[in-house]
């Protein structure tokens, strides 16, 4: 895959994420903020973009998503199969709901 095919890649995912959080934002903020990750004054700020700032937003060249989590065991319990996934999702879901929302810096 080129650069350029990546790149589009990549601002494609990020304005597709962009819209998603914003639907859910205005569908349900706090649900929308668990599901995330992000704090109010994020979720205020991604709510509050205009069109124009959400496109300019999504042209970054990083990806804007990133995975919640860094730890191997909540990974392991949301892809390896089990006779339990509903209380493997529960699980994975409770140590999610622990880590502290993204803040802007």
């Amino acid at each position: 895959m080129g650069t350029d095919v990546l790149l589009a890649e990549i601002k494609d995912a990020n304005l597709r994420y962009l819209l998603l959080t914003q639907q859910m934002i205005r569908d349900d903020v706090d649900t929308a903020m668990f599901r995330l990750g992000i704090s109010k004054k994020i979720a205020d700020l991604i709510s509050s973009l205009s069109t124009a700032q959400t496109i300019k937003l999504a042209a970054s060249p990083s990806m804007l998503m990133r995975f919640r989590f860094d730890d191997a065991t909540i990974l392991g319990m949301l892809t390896h199969d089990t006779k339990d996934l509903f209380q493997a999702q529960a699980h994975a879901a409770i140590l999610l709901a622990a880590q502290p929302a993204v803040e802007m810096h």
